[in-house]
């Protein structure tokens, strides 16, 4: 690089070095009191916001024919269930099936 080039920057890399910060209770402390003292507000939520997390997490992507597709979407929209209810159910009753 040219040293006519305003943009460059010449660095002194031994003098780049990171410094752990102080996580001590009384460093936090007294940050906390500083902050407070020049009216600085937590900002961190109290609580968790938005929808509560669904028990239903798992996930079946199927892909069946056509109109198995729409016989089932047909089927849970008459019952105002979701698809993924109806999957439940039928597995239900393919175990008690198998089991017994």
């Amino acid at each position: 690089m040219s040293s006519d080039d305003p943009f460059s920057l010449r660095l002194n890399p031994l003098k780049l070095r990171s410094r752990s910060k102080d996580t001590s209770k009384a460093a936090v402390d007294r940050s906390d009191a500083a902050g407070e003292k020049h009216g600085f507000e937590e900002r961190a939520p109290k609580k968790k916001r938005g929808r509560k997390a669904s028990p239903r997490t798992g996930q079946v992507h199927a892909k069946v024919m056509p109109n198995v597709s729409k016989e089932i979407a047909a089927e849970a929209r008459r019952r105002g269930v979701q698809q993924g209810v109806l999957i439940e159910e039928a597995w239900a009753l393919y175990k008690a099936d198998k089991d017994g």
